[in-house]
């Protein structure tokens, strides 16, 4: 399992990459793993404003539906069109195929670093 130790990670799998105010999302390794084959990404609008565990998408594979939950509290400033035509990027690179990115002003105060996600994820599969 891949986890990158620069992005902190949400429970619900979600990894995030803080730059100045702009946060980059997508799902974990572990996610997609959990997953399957994804075959469908729904993207948010741009320039829609979430709170912190708003719903901003869907990732859809051959074994469930899932819902994309923000990581932050802001705006969506854009957004990966290429998973609309190649979904299954999502698998083959999940850190790669960033799913949306935004304008934050304030961040989930249980983000967590790689290292104690990665102990979450021990705890989670015993």
């Amino acid at each position: 399992m891949n986890v990158k130790s620069d992005l902190f990670y949400t429970k619900d799998h979600e990894w995030v990459l803080i730059n100045g105010d702009t946060a980059t999302m997508g799902i974990s390794d572990h996610a997609q793993g959990q997953l399957g084959d994804i075959v469908f990404v729904e993207l948010p609008e741009v320039g829609k404003t979430v709170k912190i565990g708003d719903t901003l998408g869907v990732v859809e594979s051959t074994k469930a539906v899932s819902d994309i939950f923000s990581a932050v509290e802001g705006t969506v400033t854009d957004v990966n069109t290429a998973l609309t035509n190649t979904p299954d990027k999502v698998n083959s690179d999940p850190y790669g195929s960033w799913i949306v990115k935004m304008k934050f002003t304030k961040k989930n105060p249980e983000l967590m670093d790689a290292k104690v996600y990665s102990e979450y994820l021990k705890e989670e599969h015993h």
